[in-house]
């Protein structure tokens, strides 16, 4: 069925939906009219299917912004490519404020390629945009092009939005060798997800949904400086973490809830809504092997 999510690239359309709808608002953290162009239909029927549409809305409105940010300050810092592995439906290569010669390269399914290709032909990107076809998931396919994409430039950015939840420890780790390996691939932003959030939402609509054909499978450990202990075995360090919650807070957009729960968290103790406002966020990783401390 059309409102389901049949094949991981799916959750593209879901997402990016949520971007539409933050365009919309008067108060909207960014703008993205490109989002509802691409997910049309489809990514109103896949967020109404998957459930806690309000929920989704405020984490995917955070999360954008966040990477935004990173992003524009990496580039301000000497940032000269940005490789985003997983592209799905992002268009950050035409809302955001680049040079006409910044080099951005986004990797994907050749569905997804193909069909941005097609929708957004008469768009034009703000930097120089290329698209690459690529199953990340098959070994030799990435390395060669890591290795490729290595030569583009000389301080490379990597973003992997929306990824890394979905692949194994295994080839985490693996995606994180390569790219420690390479000479210029010096920066890398990706998800981060803790212990608490993984098992406060186990059995969670949205997990239940995605469980037979896009599960969740990147678990590091249930300590929540597993995660910063694996990046850093396999080459990279935590240079900033911003946490969802965190960020909401300070741009007025706090947790999601009802009124009774709005109540509860103005006399509730900083110490006992610590673990909501850090279920989540991005992390800016840097070559490495320190592990950063998330406690």
């Amino acid at each position: 069925m059309a409102e389901q999510i049949a094949h991981v690239s799916d959750t593209a359309f879901w997402v990016a939906w949520y971007r539409w709808l933050e365009t919309q608002r008067k108060d909207a953290l960014f703008r993205d009219p490109l989002a509802g162009k691409l997910v049309g239909d489809r990514g109103r029927q896949l967020a109404r299917h998957m459930g806690i549409e309000r929920a989704m809305a405020w984490s995917m409105s955070l999360r954008t912004y966040i990477i935004d940010r990173y992003i524009l300050e990496a580039i301000s810092g000497g940032v000269d490519c940005v490789v985003n592995l997983g592209a799905g439906l992002d268009t950050r290569p035409y809302r955001l404020d680049l040079q006409s010669d910044f080099l951005w390269i986004e990797v994907d399914f050749s569905n997804i390629v193909t069909f941005k290709d097609e929708a957004l032909a008469n768009d034009k990107p703000a930097c120089h945009l290329e698209r690459i076809v690529c199953d990340l998931s098959q070994d030799d396919a990435r390395k060669a092009l890591l290795a490729s994409l290595d030569k583009r430039g000389r301080n490379i950015l990597v973003l992997t939005e929306g990824v890394i939840p979905y692949l194994t420890n295994e080839a985490v780790a693996a995606l994180a060798k390569n790219l420690s390996e390479k000479t210029h691939i010096k920066h890398w932003i990706t998800d981060y997800f803790s212990p608490f959030f993984l098992g406060l939402t186990s059995r969670g609509v949205i997990v239940k949904q995605l469980q037979k054909n896009a599960p969740f499978q990147f678990n590091p450990g249930d300590d929540p400086d597993d995660w910063p202990r694996f990046f850093a075995a396999n080459g990279w360090q935590i240079d900033d973490m911003r946490f969802i919650g965190e960020e909401g807070r300070k741009l007025g957009r706090d947790l999601p809830a009802n009124w009774l729960m709005r109540a509860m968290m103005r006399f509730a103790k900083e110490e006992r809504l610590r673990p909501y406002r850090r279920m989540n966020g991005y992390a800016l990783l840097k070559k490495g092997h320190d592990a950063v401390s998330l406690g």
